[in-house]
């Protein structure tokens, strides 16, 4: 089977050399020519997914990639794997499945599986990229082309999470569809979890990212409670964990991050508005996440005060750019939020992150590009530790004598400069 996979970022990419591994011919489809040409020489430019992998595939003429969407005539199934952003009014922007749709319709050869990956609202698929499709093909969904939706779930940095033995839920548009859809996915997928539709799908992603983050917002809000009694959020939660049942660990942070967490309630809650429903849990859920950098900076300027300092004028350094540690993906990263509302307070802030060497190019945060990281150092008035990287727990911070801001409960306590954020 050749397979086409479009967008070839965090989702698309192990999903290539996943289905190239079981044996099919796939096609990389991507409008950035650099991650064309590095697939295409075997690199990688992902951190956790090594150039061996890729370069093995290639060179056995089961990978190649190319930004020409013509040859979509040459495959049986296309798997679309774009973002799926929010715009500057925080409501759900499905112009890149859209476009990916009007690409590739023209040349959907009979027969061809189409699945959507991309996180979207209960509709999109059976809905938006249904009209696309059709219109741009001249062929009719559940005959003329099959149409799926199977929602991504990558884990990146996550040694246990592998593409082969994570379930696939796959609903379809017909039950021919999803016939169709097992079809392809079987061949790199150990365990598939057939759905009755392609929006009860769709709504399985929903949930359990929702799931995350109203369980964040809940141990967001603790944390700021039980500091102001003096207890430490992290104690509890490591003694509640020992619970052998009803009880599932979650943990607070500076903020969220990552293209999921942040972005996939509101595209629930916007549509939600659509059918007359309020949805009020999630809601609040994003107003608690959404408050903690200014909590986080609050305590910045708590600790900087003790230090007979102000925020405007202080040199900061924030250790940890990318979302989530030993990973080089900062999208949505609280990181990039702290920076500018500290910047924005006059304070002047530098970043350190081992698998960040350089800030990259990007929709959100396109302003920083091309500032570098600098070296862990006590040369700061304060320290900030956003992500934590395996490497700052090699750091012996003991004889810092700057205030530490820890908001990921990196370093023990009794710290004599130790700020709990």
């Amino acid at each position: 089977m050749k397979i086409g996979i479009v967008g070839l970022g965090y989702v698309g990419l192990p999903l290539c050399v996943q289905f190239a591994k079981g044996g099919a011919e796939v096609l990389g489809l991507d409008i950035d020519l650099a991650k064309v040409e590095a697939i295409n020489a075997g690199s990688s430019y992902i951190k956790h997914i090594p150039a061996d992998a890729i370069a093995e595939q290639v060179q056995a003429g089961r990978l190649s990639a190319s930004a020409d969407f013509s040859r979509v005539s040459e495959l049986q199934a296309v798997i679309i794997c774009v973002p799926t952003p929010l715009n500057k009014n925080r409501e759900p922007d499905i112009s890149y499945i859209l476009n990916t749709g009007r690409a590739i319709a023209p040349h959907l050869p009979e027969g061809c599986v189409v699945v959507l990956e991309s996180t979207t609202y209960p509709g999109t698929t059976d809905e938006d990229l249904l009209e696309v499709l059709e219109k741009g093909s001249g062929k009719k969904a559940g005959t003329g082309f099959h149409l799926a939706f199977s929602p991504e779930r990558e884990d990146p940095g996550n040694p246990q999470s592998q593409v082969a033995i994570i379930p696939k839920v796959i609903g379809g548009l017909t039950p021919a569809c999803l016939e169709k859809a097992k079809a392809v996915y079987s061949l790199a997928i150990r365990t598939l979890v057939p759905v009755s539709s392609c929006r009860v799908a769709e709504a399985t992603k929903l949930m359990e990212n929702i799931f995350r983050s109203v369980n964040i917002a809940l141990v967001n809000e603790l944390k700021v409670t039980f500091m102001a009694m003096g207890i430490d959020i992290w104690e509890v939660i490591a003694a509640a964990k020992t619970k052998p049942f009803g009880f599932m660990p979650f943990y607070p942070g500076p903020g969220l991050g990552g293209h999921c967490i942040p972005i996939d309630p509101f595209y629930l809650t916007w549509k939600a508005r659509e059918y007359g429903q309020n949805t009020r849990f999630i809601e609040l859920a994003g107003e608690i996440n959404t408050s903690m950098p200014d909590f986080v900076v609050s305590r910045v300027m708590d600790a900087l005060n003790d230090s007979s300092k102000a925020l405007k004028g202080s040199r900061i350094l924030m250790l940890g750019l990318a979302y989530k540690p030993d990973v080089d993906d900062d999208r949505e990263s609280p990181s990039y939020v702290l920076m500018g509302k500290l910047e924005a307070k006059g304070a002047t802030v530098y970043y350190n992150d081992p698998h960040v060497p350089v800030i990259r190019p990007s929709r959100e945060h396109g302003h920083y590009a091309g500032r570098e990281s600098v070296p862990v150092s006590p040369d700061y008035d304060l320290i900030l530790i956003a992500t934590p990287h395996a490497e700052y727990r090699a750091i012996d911070f003991s004889s810092y004598t700057i205030p530490i801001v820890d908001t990921r409960n990196l370093l023990p306590r009794g710290h004599d400069y130790l700020y709990k954020a």
